[in-house]
């Protein structure tokens, strides 16, 4: 089983991984990733930009030029501008169209990838061991527990080392985090009492006008 036992813990990572970054950031990421390959997504998002370049510079001209003073100049600029808006117009819907259909094939990935493993592979393997708790080390009740639902009395069911895996790495993820909060936040303090000790250094105290003029007299 210790083949098992891996796969179960690397479902939980992946898991906890696209919950802790978000499912549309990897999209997002993974979208512009896609668009630098030589695929027919990456050659309709340089058309777009291609087109709305050539837009702002017919719209910069247009709105440059007098529609009263240069009519048949504007008149032309005014035909490639609708021209233009058309064409970017049809080429953002397509790629909306292509980003919905890739959105749509990366949520079932994620669905065969996490989901459908995290609730088949505890109800598949329910009756086997995944291994075997030291005898006498725990009580009935703790071996009933950790053997539930259908796993032989006294070893470690799927379920159990599944919520043993989530469990063990959502504490790892949080110490992780507050590890490297208390670091940059302590550099940064750090940082900043450093550049405010010249300027405390350089002030002068005020001296209270009641005390100058007590010395005076």
């Amino acid at each position: 089983m210790p083949t098992l036992l891996f796969v179960i813990f690397a479902v939980e990572l992946v898991a906890h991984f696209i919950n802790a970054v978000g499912a549309a950031e990897i999209n997002n990421l993974l979208w512009t990733l896609i668009n630098y390959l030589p695929i027919s997504t990456s050659k309709a998002a340089g058309e777009q930009r291609k087109i709305q370049a050539e837009y702002l510079k017919v719209r910069r001209e247009l709105n440059a030029t007098s529609s009263q003073d240069e009519f048949a100049k504007w008149a032309k600029l005014r035909r490639q501008h609708d021209k233009l808006l058309d064409q970017l117009d049809a080429a953002k819907k397509g790629l909306e169209a292509s980003r919905k259909r890739f959105d749509n094939y990366l949520t079932a990935v994620r669905m065969l990838v996490t989901k459908a493993p995290q609730y088949i592979i505890p109800f598949w393997y329910g009756k086997e061991a995944m291994f075997w708790l030291p005898y006498g080390w725990f009580p009935y009740y703790a071996e009933w527990i950790i053997s539930f639902p259908r796993a032989p009395l006294g070893s470690v069911s799927a379920p159990s080392w599944q919520l043993a895996c989530s469990g063990f790495i959502k504490l790892v993820s949080e110490l992780v985090a507050y590890v490297w909060t208390v670091f940059f936040n302590g550099a940064t303090t750090g940082e900043t009492t450093t550049e405010e000790q010249p300027q405390k250094a350089g002030t002068k105290t005020a001296v209270p006008a009641a005390t100058a003029e007590k010395k005076e007299s």
